[in-house]
């Protein structure tokens, strides 16, 4: 065992965490909600998503490796600095509602399992996130955070304690069911939102600068080479890993939820706890310690995938390892966003409407910051010789395409008078 535990550390990087956190409790309720509201009809999309998420993160990886910088200072040299900014606000804000949500989620599922104040306990997990980023430095926070990535294996657990009609389930991830109506287009673009979502296209880049930086290594060919192959072994597992665990939740929500006619869940927590009569106290017990266990990853991720957006946008310090006196304004956006989004809480705000708007404007600055980075990793005088594979351009831009389809027909859908 005591051989394992440096081995896992060793071979799980960046990409597995990114990919993790795409499942956090926001984006649980998020496929729950898919699940509960459209049963199988929408699992498909796990499935069809899963190349370009790759495409984009390996772009992303590949970038932050190559270059020794974030995407943010990559876009600031190479695109108009409206466009940058736009993306930054745009980011920061969902960042700080997807932060709202999973703080109230993990609030509400420990005291679904403790019992005491759901306030309290979300101004707890708040102020702990805020104080593992800034006091503890990337080289010991990375560790934590590849642990917390263990406890999405809850969801695979808990597939099994209940029935589940896997020819249905297989008939519908093979032929995709459509339906024309504003809320399938607007979950559709939520989903693409939440598997394909900008925050994680900053954080992994900055992630293998933050890597860089505490190996000191150099540019040189060799090296870059030989890490580029770990970063494409690590982020396909990490992206399998995400989309494998959002199927299971859709899967979990269809058969249980949907089946029992319930049609409207509001947050992660909700799920868990709609879950107990119906598929039992394991279920309940397993879904509930995934959402805590997911937040406390996640969390981190969104702050701090906000606060290298801005640092990098303006040429700030930045970066986890540094200590907070060395990156006030850095450390000051992740209080700020952390702190504002466990204040949201508080509020009478619908957090399953925020959230799902929050989804949606991921979906809309995707496309455009999927663009942006397909010219980038195409881009000779950026890549130098390092420029991404044919394969991976071509994911990459089908997968914003696809992206801006999702929101073209969401948009044509819901127009006044249509």
């Amino acid at each position: 065992m005591s051989k394992l535990i440096p081995s896992f550390l060793r071979h799980v990087g960046p990409g597995v965490i990114t990919g993790a956190a795409d499942d956090d409790p926001s984006g649980i309720a998020t496929y729950t909600q898919a699940g509960a509201q459209f049963g199988t009809g929408l699992i498909w999309t796990v499935f069809l998503s899963l190349p370009f998420m790759i495409a984009i993160q390996l772009v992303s990886a590949r970038i932050g490796r190559v270059t020794g910088k974030g995407l943010a200072a990559n876009l600031r040299e190479h695109t108009p600095r409206t466009f940058l900014v736009l993306v930054v606000v745009l980011l920061t804000v969902a960042n700080t509602i997807n932060i709202a949500a999973d703080v109230a989620a993990m609030g509400e599922a420990l005291q679904l399992v403790v019992g005491g104040g759901e306030h309290f306990h979300a101004v707890f997990f708040g102020l702990l996130t805020v104080l593992l980023q800034i006091f503890v430095p990337y080289r010991r926070l990375a560790p934590i955070l590849k642990w917390l990535t263990l406890f999405l294996f809850a969801y695979v657990i808990a597939i099994f304690t209940v029935h589940v009609p896997w020819a249905k389930v297989l008939h519908d991830l093979v032929i995709p069911k459509i339906e024309w109506s504003s809320a399938y287009w607007m979950m559709l673009v939520a989903l693409l939102g939440t598997t394909i979502s900008p925050y994680l296209f900053f954080w992994q880049a900055s992630q293998e600068v933050e890597e860089l930086r505490l190996k000191g290594q150099g540019g040189g060919h060799s090296s870059i080479a030989l890490d580029l192959q770990r970063v494409r072994r690590d982020t396909i597992v990490g992206m399998c890993f995400s989309n494998l665990i959002a199927f299971f939740i859709m899967v979990m929500a269809a058969v249980v939820l949907y089946a029992a006619g319930i049609r409207d869940i509001t947050s992660a927590a909700q799920a868990a706890l709609a879950l107990k009569p119906l598929a039992g106290e394991f279920a309940f017990m397993l879904f509930a310690g995934g959402v805590i266990g997911t937040g406390l990853l996640a969390v981190p991720v969104l702050a701090s995938s906000a606060a290298y957006a801005v640092a990098e946008a303006f040429g700030w310090p930045e970066g986890l390892e540094r200590r907070w006196y060395e990156a006030k304004r850095f450390y000051a956006i992740i209080a700020v966003a952390t702190i504002v989004g466990t204040g949201l809480s508080f509020t009478s705000i619908d957090p399953m409407k925020a959230l799902y708007w929050s989804a949606v404007i991921n979906g809309v600055v995707a496309a455009p910051i999927m663009v942006g980075l397909m010219l980038l990793a195409s881009n000779q005088s950026v890549m130098g010789p390092f420029v991404s594979g044919v394969k991976t351009r071509w994911f990459g831009w089908l997968g914003a395409g696809l992206m801006g389809l999702a929101v073209l027909m969401m948009l044509w859908d819901v127009w006044p008078g249509h």
